[in-house]
């Protein structure tokens, strides 16, 4: 069923308007009407090469499993029970079987989840059966709330891995070249600036020896 296929985590509502719950002794399953109680949760797992078939986990870690233990002695319906066997067989497994807006949950053996009502000890119990009466053909159909999607990455549970594309090689290390011998490049330095020139002086006139003074005079 295509709703399970991309749900990470889920919430199942009976007929009864109450939730599949896995209880604090980690071991039995009732229903409850705390839908928000981490107990109301269930994790899906696809099964690898099986389409269509998961495995339901609870909180604890451990299966949502069809149990061959009778609930009651002379009565056809089974327990329900979380277990964490060491390989997860059959008894774990479940397929999703729409039936309108809602699902059925069928075992590898043909039985079905039932969420069962009525007076103690039947009330909020849930057992694996095939309903025989008209009035409890309800009984084995539940609403499917979607808490979590999956999130698509490169390898599922339930196809072969992707292989992700190869990355370039890494460029081989090699010791740097020897820097190149420098030449003294030739400079060309700019011509110097020419210094500020004064103002010529006056230049003193000629002198007049003392003999020239002399002959004058006469």
């Amino acid at each position: 069923m295509e709703l399970f296929s991309r749900a990470k985590v889920v919430r199942l509502k009976s007929h009864h308007d109450k939730f599949l719950y896995a209880d604090e002794d980690e071991v039995h399953v009732t229903q409850d009407r705390n839908g928000a109680s981490p107990n109301a949760r269930w994790s899906v797992e696809a099964v690898p090469n099986v389409p269509g078939v998961v495995r339901l986990r609870s909180r604890y870690g451990r299966y949502l499993t069809a149990s061959n233990e009778p609930f009651l002695l002379g009565m056809t319906g089974r327990k329900v029970l979380q277990t964490a066997p060491a390989r997860p067989d059959s008894s774990v497994e479940w397929e999703p079987v729409r039936d309108g807006f809602q699902t059925r949950l069928k075992t590898r053996y043909g039985h079905f989840l039932r969420a069962n009502g009525g007076l103690p000890p039947w009330r909020n119990s849930v057992t694996h059966d095939v309903p025989h009466r008209t009035a409890t053909q309800d009984w084995v159909l539940w609403d499917v709330e979607v808490v979590q999607v999956l999130t698509p990455g490169p390898e599922r549970a339930d196809s072969a891995p992707v292989k992700m594309p190869d990355s370039p090689p890494a460029p081989e290390l090699r010791d740097p070249p020897p820097a190149p011998h420098h030449r003294p490049s030739k400079s060309y330095a700019a011509p110097p600036v020419p210094p500020k020139l004064e103002p010529d002086a006056p230049r003193p006139g000629p002198r007049l020896s003392k003999l020239e003074g002399l002959v004058g005079s006469e």
